[in-house]
C-alpha cells in the first residue's frame, strides 16, 4: 500500500510522524514533571483529551515548518530520484530531526525552570544571545549534548534514506496542486487558534512549544498573573490610588482603575511643546563632552534623580507617552492593542494641538509608526524627508542635525497656520555605529560613544540657537530626557544606578530654573508638564506631578523584560518569574544592601505588587483605551 504513495508524500508523512512522536514524548515528560511537582493529576479521559488537543495543536506549526521544503519538493523526477536527490533528502530530514530534538530538549529544560512552555522569557533569552550562550556553556555539556542530538537525528533519518524512489516523479500538472496545498495548509495554520483550556497547567501541556514561542514573539508579552505574585484586586486599586489622591484629584466612580479629574490651581497657558528624547542618554554621559546639555540643565527645571523605566527605546516611549509602570515582556508600543490608548496626545489634542512624531529613522522599526499613528500623531520620519534635506545617514537614520532642521520646519509651518504644536522628537545619532558628519566635533566619526554624545550635544546646541531666533520660541516649552541609559548591565538584575537619566523642562522667561532631587520616574514627566501648564484634564496616568511629590514619597519603576522593580528611598523590591519576590535596602550613595524581611519589607512589596498588577490588568482588559478613560 505504502509503495503506491508518491515518495514526496511519504517523505512529508515521515517528517510529520517524527514531529508528532517527538512532541508527544515531550508532552509525556512534561506531564510527569508537572505530576511530580503536584501541579497536575488527570483521569484517563482527561489524559486522552489532553493528548488529542496536543496533537491538533502540533499540526498547526508543522504546516508552517514545511514551507521551506516546497522548492525541494518541486524538483524534477530525475533530480528527486537520483543519488544527489536521495542524499539531499536525507540531509534535509537530518536537519529537521536535529531541530526537533534540540527544541524538545530545550522545552524540557525551560519547563524545569519556569513550569511553562516557551513564552516571552524564551524570546528574551534570544535577545540576550551572548549571556544565554555563556550560561549554557557553564551549565550544560556543550559538546556531548549536541553530539548526542546529531547522532540520534542521524539514526532517525535512516528511513528517509532507505525510501523507494521509483515513484518519486510528480507530473508537471500536479506541481501547482502540491504548492497550493502546502500554502493552503500554512495559511490555515497561521490564522488558526490552538485548542486551549481554562486550567493553566492543562493549557500549557496541550500547547506546542514552537507555536508558543512564535506567539510570544508576536504578542511581546508575559502573562503577569501566571508568573508573578497576585494580590486582591480591590487592595491593589486602593494602594495605587492612595498616592494619586492629591487635593486636586477627583476620582471618577468607584471602579478599580486610576481615572481621575485633575483640577489645577495654576493659571492655564497653551505654549508649544517640543519633547526631545535623546537615544541612550544616561546621566553618566553628561560632562566635558556635553557643554550644551550642561548649560541647559543650569537654565532649566532639572530633575537630577529621575529613573528610566527600562532598557530599550520603546520602553522609554511607553513611559513618556502613556505614563505607566512597565509590564512584563516588551513595551506596549510593540504589542497588539497598542492603538487608541489614552496618552499625552489625547490631552494635547483636547486643547487643540497638532501632535506629531518626528524621527530620523524609518518609523516602522519597533512598530513606532503604528503606535504613534494609532494614537493620533502625524508621522514625520526619514521617509517624509526630501533628498535635499538629508546631509548624512547611517543604518539608523539621518543625523541629528537633519532631524532638528525637520523639527524647525514643522514648527514654522504650525506657527504660520496659527496652531499650537506638540512634537515628540526621537534622536538616533547616539547609537552604534556612532557615525556623524565630520568636522562638527574634534572626535572622529565612528570611533565610539564619546564622539556620538559630543555630536548629539553639538546638534542640540545648534537646534536651540536656531530655535531662539524663531517667533514661536518665547511661547514654547522644551522637554528633554534620555530614553534609557547606554548600559543597564550591572552586578544585580536591576542596578538602580544604571537607570538614572537626565530630564529637564526648559522655557526661558516662563519656567524658573531649579534642581529637583526627589526620586521620580520617567513616567512622571507628562503629569509634571501638564501641572506646569495649569491644565484641567481627565487622567488615566499612573505617574504624578513631581512638583507635588514630597521627598519621602519618591519612587521609580525600573525593569528588564522579566524583572520588575519598584524603587523607593531606602529600598528596592524586585518581582521575577516564577512568583519570586525580593526586597533589599537601597540608598543612592550606598547602592543595594542587605535583604529585607517581615514587616520591614511587606509594605514595600505590597506597593510594588499593586502597581504592576493593576497596570497589567488595565491594559489587557482594554481599560487604558482613550474612550474608556474619557467616558
Amino acid at each position: 500500500m505504502l509503495s503506491r504513495i508518491n515518495a514526496r508524500a511519504r517523505y512529508l508523512g515521515l517528517l510529520l510522524l517524527l514531529w508528532l512522536v517527538v512532541n508527544a514524548a515531550v508532552r509525556t515528560v512534561l506531564l510527569v514533571m508537572a505530576h511530580r511537582a503536584q501541579e497536575a493529576s488527570f483521569s484517563l479521559p482527561a489524559l486522552a483529551a489532553l493528548y488529542l488537543k496536543g496533537t491538533v495543536n502540533d499540526l498547526l506549526p508543522y504546516a508552517l515548518l514545511i514551507l521551506p521544503l516546497i522548492p525541494f519538493l518541486l524538483l524534477k523526477k530525475h533530480l528527486w530520484g537520483g543519488r544527489a536527490g536521495k542524499t539531499l533528502a536525507g540531509l534535509i530530514f537530518w536537519l529537521y530531526a536535529c531541530v526537533f530534538l534540540f527544541t524538545a530538549a530545550a522545552e524540557v529544560l525551560f519547563w524545569e525552570e519556569f513550569g511553562s512552555r516557551f513564552n516571552f522569557i524564551a524570546v528574551d533569552y534570544l535577545i540576550y544571545t551572548t549571556e544565554v550562550i555563556r550560561n549554557i556553556r557553564e551549565s550544560y555539556p556543550m559538546i556531548p549534548l549536541p553530539a548526542a542530538v546529531a547522532a540520534f537525528a542521524a539514526l532517525l533519518s535512516v528511513p528517509a534514506m532507505c525510501m523507494q524512489w521509483k515513484k518519486a516523479g510528480l507530473p508537471a500538472r500536479r506541481s501547482p496542486l502540491l504548492l497550493a496545498g502546502c500554502l493552503a495548509m500554512a495559511c490555515t495554520a497561521f490564522f488558526s487558534t490552538p485548542l486551549s483550556s481554562p486550567d493553566r497547567v492543562e493549557r500549557e501541556l496541550a500547547a506546542n512549544g514552537v507555536w508558543s514561542l512564535f506567539s510570544a514573539y508576536r504578542h511581546n508579552s508575559l502573562a503577569y498573573r501566571d508568573f508573578y505574585p497576585v494580590m486582591d484586586e480591590a487592595k491593589a486599586a486602593r494602594l495605587v490610588r492612595e498616592p494619586l489622591a492629591q487635593e486636586e484629584a477627583r476620582f471618577v466612580g468607584q471602579e478599580k482603575d486610576v481615572r481621575r479629574d485633575l483640577i489645577s490651581t495654576r493659571a492655564a497657558w497653551k505654549p508649544n511643546v517640543v519633547q526631545i528624547v535623546v537615544e541612550s542618554l544616561g546621566s553618566n554621559l553628561l560632562g566635558e563632552h556635553t557643554p550644551n546639555l550642561n548649560r541647559l540643565a543650569g537654565e532649566s527645571l532639572f530633575f537630577s534623580n529621575l529613573r528610566a523605566t527600562g532598557t530599550r527605546t520603546v520602553r522609554g516611549i511607553e513611559a513618556l507617552t502613556l505614563s505607566l509602570p512597565p509590564t512584563p515582556g516588551s513595551s506596549i508600543v510593540r504589542r497588539p492593542g497598542c492603538e487608541g490608548l489614552f496618552s499625552t496626545g489625547t490631552v494635547f489634542r483636547a486643547q487643540g494641538y497638532d501632535t506629531a512624531f518626528l524621527y530620523g529613522g524609518f518609523g516602522y522599526f519597533d512598530n513606532m509608526n503604528a503606535f504613534f499613528s494609532g494614537n493620533g500623531f502625524r508621522i514625520v520620519n526619514r521617509a517624509a524627508l526630501k533628498k535635499e534635506d538629508i546631509t548624512f545617514t547611517n543604518a539608523w537614520g539621518v543625523c541629528d542635525e537633519d532631524l532638528f532642521r525637520s523639527c524647525l520646519r514643522e514648527a514654522d509651518e504650525n506657527f504660520r497656520q496659527g496652531r499650537p504644536f506638540y512634537q515628540f522628537v526621537l534622536t538616533t545619532s547616539n547609537h552604534r555605529p556612532f557615525t556623524y558628519p565630520e568636522g562638527r566635533v574634534p572626535i572622529p566619526s565612528g570611533t565610539g560613544r564619546t564622539g556620538a554624545v559630543a555630536y548629539t550635544d553639538y546638534a542640540l546646541g545648534e537646534f536651540f540657537r536656531e530655535a531662539a531666533q524663531r517667533p514661536w520660541f518665547k511661547d514654547t516649552v522644551f522637554v528633554l530626557s534620555g530614553d534609557h541609559t547606554s548600559s543597564a548591565a550591572g552586578h544585580t538584575d536591576l542596578p538602580p544606578e544604571r537607570y538614572l537619566i537626565p530630564a529637564l523642562i526648559y522655557s526661558p522667561g516662563n519656567i524658573a530654573p531649579g534642581n529637583i532631587a526627589t526620586l521620580c520616574s520617567q513616567a512622571d514627566l507628562a503629569p509634571t508638564l501638564f501641572d506646569l501648564l495649569g491644565w484641567n484634564y481627565r487622567s488615566g496616568f499612573f505617574g504624578r506631578s513631581i512638583l507635588s511629590l514630597r521627598p519621602e514619597e519618591g519612587r521609580a519603576w525600573i525593569s528588564t523584560y522579566q524583572a520588575l522593580g519598584r524603587l523607593e528611598e531606602g529600598g528596592l523590591v524586585t518581582l521575577e518569574p516564577v512568583k519570586k519576590v525580593s526586597a533589599n535596602v537601597w540608598t543612592k550613595d550606598g547602592g543595594l544592601g542587605r535583604e529585607l524581611h517581615g514587616e520591614e519589607a511587606s509594605a514595600r512589596v505590597d506597593r510594588a505588587l499593586a502597581d504592576y498588577q493593576l497596570a497589567y490588568d488595565l491594559f489587557t482588559q482594554g481599560k487604558m483605551k482613550e474612550e474608556e478613560v474619557l467616558r
